[in-house]
Parts: C-alpha cells; sequence; structure tokens
C-alpha cells in the first residue's frame, strides 16, 4: 500500500465534461469516460473535507495500474471532492 499526500494528488486537476477528470500530474484517471458524473450534494463535499481539515482518516481509495498510469477504483466521490 502507497501513501499520498493530497498536495500530491492534487497536483495537476482537470476537469472536462468529455474527456474526465485527470489529477496527479496526468498520471491518475478519477473520472474516466465510462464513470458516471460527480454525484456527492454539497453537503457530502464539504464533510470530505471537514473530515480532512480535522486530520481523520478517509476510507482507502483503490487505484488500478493502466500501462503507466492510474484509474480510480473506488473514491472517485471523495478524491473529487478534496481536488
Amino acid at each position: 500500500m502507497k501513501k499520498f499526500t493530497i498536495k500530491d494528488i492534487i497536483n495537476g486537476y482537470k476537469n472536462d465534461d468529455e474527456e474526465g477528470v485527470v489529477t496527479f500530474g496526468g498520471k491518475l484517471d478519477i473520472r474516466p469516460k465510462y464513470q458516471r458524473e460527480f454525484v456527492y450534494k454539497d453537503k457530502q463535499r464539504d464533510d470530505v473535507i471537514r473530515t480532512i481539515r480535522k486530520d481523520f482518516p478517509l476510507n482507502v481509495m483503490y487505484w488500478v495500474k493502466n500501462g503507466d498510469n492510474y484509474e480510480v477504483l473506488d473514491g472517485q466521490q471523495r478524491t473529487i471532492s478534496f481536488c
């Protein structure tokens, strides 16, 4: 298991309606074209941010290797929330 800082993950964040959402310097595909759109309500998004600010852990988020890059398998909503 690898651990990354939020600063590492949000590096290069881009949200494009057509192409999806990428970050981590372009190496992490948070929302590939086939994934559903961001669905968290404002309160849910704010709860994720509040959790981070209080230094509480977020649940594990899973990435899968896809060539030289990664895709989010689980944790899309939380990742987009803090990005």
